[in-house]
């Protein structure tokens, strides 16, 4: 049956999803503690950066979450807040190269019999049809 792209890009959200939270649950993650794994395993990062890093992330769910993912991960002793940034511990820096390295197989998994071309179309597409969505007056 053809299908409009909204059912698309909304059935693969929800499956993007489904595959990400049950990949990272693996290690006892949710996606959001991932992403804060994940932006600090660059460099150490002030509270307000970080919010700032997530917040198109952290939309939906509100600051009350991002809070309880943050105090768990510090009960994990997997990030520590030292002269004002947060650091990830070698066992946090451990555990996000893990975490990296399963929901990246995922995406192969995911991405499988789709060549670097159509991807980077699709991507391409998604992207201009974006701007063009906040271009159009509301």
């Amino acid at each position: 049956m053809n299908r409009p792209i909204g059912y698309w890009v909304k059935r693969l959200d929800v499956a993007l999803e489904a595959l990400l939270d049950a990949t990272l649950a693996r290690l006892r993650l949710t996606r959001r503690q991932w992403q804060v794994l994940s932006t600090l395993s660059s460099d150490p990062t002030t509270p307000a950066e970080l919010a700032d890093a997530l917040r198109p992330f952290n939309q939906a769910s509100g600051g009350d979450a991002q809070e309880r993912d943050m105090a768990s991960l510090v009960r994990r002793r997997l990030v520590f807040l030292q002269d004002g940034y947060l650091t990830l511990t070698e066992t946090g820096r451990a555990l996000q190269a893990q975490a990296t390295g399963l929901v990246e197989a995922t995406r192969r998994e995911l991405t499988a019999g789709i060549g670097t071309d159509e991807y980077a179309m699709v991507i391409s597409v998604l992207e201009r049809m974006c701007k063009n969505a906040d271009r159009i007056p509301r």
